[in-house]
């Protein structure tokens, strides 16, 4: 099982990955294409043909469609600024406040929601034709945004042409790195209620964040590799509708919010942080086996093992736990308010683990952040 500081934090190895090589190579491949065509641009464009390179560098993304849409607002974002720039050139001429005043103009278009990421090259533009074009303002901006265009042209094709990237088999394995990190939490926490108190380890305690940003960064690889589809003829051999996977990675979600319920009610009622908890002695161990059951239907859901005899599991450690606070006769009621709080967390975690009805599915888009239906959700 994936160490969850392994997943929270990784290595410098972990960067060096085969897309990673791969998007690599397929760069330096568009660009020396870029600029060995360069030349052969008719015109004033062949004045300029070290801008051929940069605009195949800038349109190489990690997913098609993200190059599509890098390269196209990039384009638009030279075309912007070279208006400026003329406007400058023509209404007036080129000086410290004119320039200064446009590079301004160009930083707020920068922002629109239209050019995202492309648009940091308004301004850019802008300045290269008032200071390297100068006199040659027109010259300069047609060799500039054609080959910027045949750059760009260069890196798309290389791009669609030498296995275009498809994520979902990545996405595919962080979902199960996630369910592994969850059920590897609970174990400890599960082993720390059995431990004499206060427990040597407390690691657990302290992951609270790490849960959520990893919770983010799954979601985000998700969205990564549905948009790698568009458009991708790979997508064509390797078909996967992603539909399920939002669902399941939209209980996960849910599931981890209840976690890191459960490590601050058991981290205060073990180190008394931020708040008073209390576990009567007596409940620990009953509570430490459900915690662990819990633990075990995620691992059962990441190695295809029989979930249903995890979760009945589960189910039987939850109603010990409801047993034995039953039990609990001499203890005073508010003594056991936190066994009540883990019980009923751990109940509400079984019902987003339950089956649901095939067909029956509501789900949430890409990036959007999680909330509960009233409906159980899907485990399977």
């Amino acid at each position: 099982m994936p160490s969850p500081v392994r997943l929270a934090r990784l290595p410098w190895k972990a960067w060096i990955t085969d897309a990673r090589l791969l998007l690599a190579g397929k760069t330096a491949l568009a660009v020396g294409i870029a600029w060995l065509i360069a030349p052969l641009v008719p015109g004033v464009a062949d004045d300029y043909p070290y801008y051929a390179p940069l605009g195949a560098l800038i349109s190489m993304s990690p997913t098609l469609m993200s190059s599509v849409k890098m390269g196209l607002q990039t384009l638009a974002s030279l075309a912007i600024g070279i208006v400026l720039a003329g406007a400058v050139i023509v209404l007036a001429s080129p000086n410290v406040l004119t320039i200064s005043l446009v590079v301004g103009i160009g930083a707020l278009v920068a922002g629109s929601r239209w050019l995202k990421d492309g648009g940091e090259y308004v301004p850019v533009a802008a300045l290269f034709v008032l200071i390297i074009g100068g006199p040659d303002a027109d010259a300069y901006s047609l060799g500039y945004i054609v080959q910027m265009s045949v750059g760009i042209a260069v890196g798309l094709v290389v791009n669609l042409a030498v296995f275009p990237p498809l994520r979902v088999s990545a996405a595919m394995l962080r979902i199960g790195e996630f369910r592994g990190m969850l059920a590897t939490h609970l174990d400890e926490m599960a082993h720390a209620l059995a431990e004499e108190w206060p427990p040597q380890h407390e690691e657990w305690a302290t992951r609270s964040e790490a849960l959520r940003s990893t919770a983010d960064d799954v979601r985000s690889a998700l969205g990564e590799a549905d948009e790698s589809r568009k458009g991708n003829p790979r997508a064509r051999l390797h078909r996967r509708d992603l539909t399920h996977d939002y669902s399941d990675l939209f209980d996960l979600e849910t599931i981890t919010f209840h976690v890191r319920d459960l490590t601050d009610l058991i981290a205060a009622s073990i180190w008394q942080r931020s708040f008073a908890a209390e576990l009567p002695e007596a409940l620990r161990a009953p509570l430490g086996e459900l915690l662990e059951a819990l633990g075990a239907v995620l691992v059962a859901r990441n190695t295809g093992g029989d979930a249903a005899e995890a979760m009945a599991a589960a189910e039987a450690a939850l109603q010990s736990v409801l047993d034995c606070m039953d039990e609990q006769r001499d203890v005073a009621p508010s003594s056991l308010s936190t066994t009540a709080a883990v019980a009923m967390t751990a109940r509400r975690m079984l019902a987003i683990m339950a089956e649901r009805p095939n067909g029956s599915s509501a789900l949430p888009p890409a990036g959007a952040r999680p909330r509960r239906s009233v409906a159980p959700q899907s485990w399977s």
